[in-house]
């Protein structure tokens, strides 16, 4: 639950970090959360739906908590094959891959992107939760390296993302620079890592800081790179709006170790082809029903722990939801207890305060299945 900073420029605390971009957009008053032992800021005091709006029509800056785990050396691919449910192998030095861990017994341990920045080393962009130790212990007896570099993450989003790094980046816009590859640039003399990522299911770019980095001034030269075209630097209220019309799930939030890749929908992630990894055996043998979906509720924002029922009798709970100024109506996702639910059944939605609203199941995302505009090959966004 994000809380209020007092105290924005000066966080003092030894059970998490503060990024180095902080103190360049902190102000009294921020919400700030704690997420990978990091802290992020939720809210700058600002319009929340203008920022939506900024973000769909032109470019939003976030500094999010993400967390970057090297990982290097002659069985690096060995090591990551072992534990993500997908073929490493396939990516390609310079792209990126979407990577889920899962426990022996096939249940979500974690997720993130990977990216391969040469053939001996990945960078494993990790969501919510303790996975370093989990690498280090399965490496043990392989030639790799598992460390955390301190990489700190900027993520710029929108259509106008990309022009900003092209005039922000010293070699210009990298070329190519396809959905989902990653390379290396550098801005204002600091060296990066830049993947054309992002969590908003927009066309955006993710930038990835090594070693030390002046984090004020790459603040900074983004937002006057980016001035020009509209860009805003944001809290992550208005990221977390579209995260949802784009059917993005967050680890310990909306899926878990109860849930497999199959019951949290993700299954297509999973690749039996490939040899042996963790989880496999349980999940060659699981129930491969899905158990989440997306919510629609024309009355209301269907918010975490809303009880959702169907013929009066509860079915299952809403792990997020906001309202879409997109939509114009409330977008969240449920998780049903039981198989039996799907696109297209009408529920009742009972909010924390009591209140119901009437909802109907919908597949996610609840538009561009086929993620055109990520890609740069829609205009939806006005």
């Amino acid at each position: 639950m994000p809380v209020a900073a007092e105290q924005p420029y000066d966080i003092r605390a030894h059970r998490f970090r503060v990024s180095p971009f902080y103190n360049a957009y902190a102000k009294p008053g921020t919400l700030v959360g704690v997420y990978n032992r990091r802290l992020y800021p939720w809210h700058l005091g600002d319009d929340v739906t203008a920022n939506y709006w900024t973000l769909r029509r032109a470019a939003a800056m976030y500094d999010v908590p993400e967390t970057p785990l090297e990982i290097v050396g002659p069985d690096a691919e060995r090591l990551l094959n072992q534990v993500l449910t997908r073929d490493m192998t396939k990516v390609k030095v310079g792209r990126a891959s979407y990577g889920l861990a899962c426990l022996d017994d096939g249940g979500i341990l974690m997720d993130g992107v990977l990216l391969r920045l040469a053939a001996d080393r990945f960078f494993y962009v990790q969501a919510d939760g303790d996975f370093l130790g989990w690498l280090k212990a399965h490496a043990i007896g392989m030639d790799v390296t598992v460390r955390d570099p301190n990489s700190w993450v900027l993520q710029v989003q929108g259509p106008k993302s990309l022009d900003v790094l092209a005039d922000v980046a010293e070699d210009g816009l990298p070329d190519p620079f396809r959905y989902f590859d990653t390379t290396f640039c550098r801005i204002g003399g600091q060296d990066l890592v830049v993947s054309r990522t992002g969590w908003t299911n927009e066309m955006g770019f993710e930038l990835y800081t090594l070693g030390d980095v002046d984090g004020p001034k790459l603040w900074n030269d983004l937002m006057a790179a980016g001035q020009p075209h509209g860009m805003i630097g944001t809290g992550l209220d208005s990221m977390g709006i579209r995260r949802i019309e784009g059917g993005i799930l967050d680890n310990g939030t909306d899926m878990d170790s109860s849930m497999t890749p199959f019951g949290a929908g993700l299954g297509k992630f999973v690749d039996f082809a490939k040899g042996d990894f963790i989880g496999r055996a349980a999940l060659e043998n699981a129930d491969r029903t899905c158990l989440f979906y997306g919510l629609k509720v024309p009355g209301a924002a269907p918010l975490r722990g809303s009880q959702v029922m169907v013929d009066g009798k509860p079915a299952g709970w809403t792990t997020t939801g906001a309202w879409s100024p997109y939509l114009e109506h409330g977008v969240g996702y449920v998780r049903f207890d039981e198989p039996g639910f799907g696109p297209g059944d009408r529920v009742t939605v009972r909010l924390p305060d009591g209140a119901e609203h009437e909802g109907e199941v919908v597949d996610l995302p609840f538009y561009d299945a086929e993620k055109l505009i990520p890609r740069g090959l829609s205009n939806e966004q006005v």
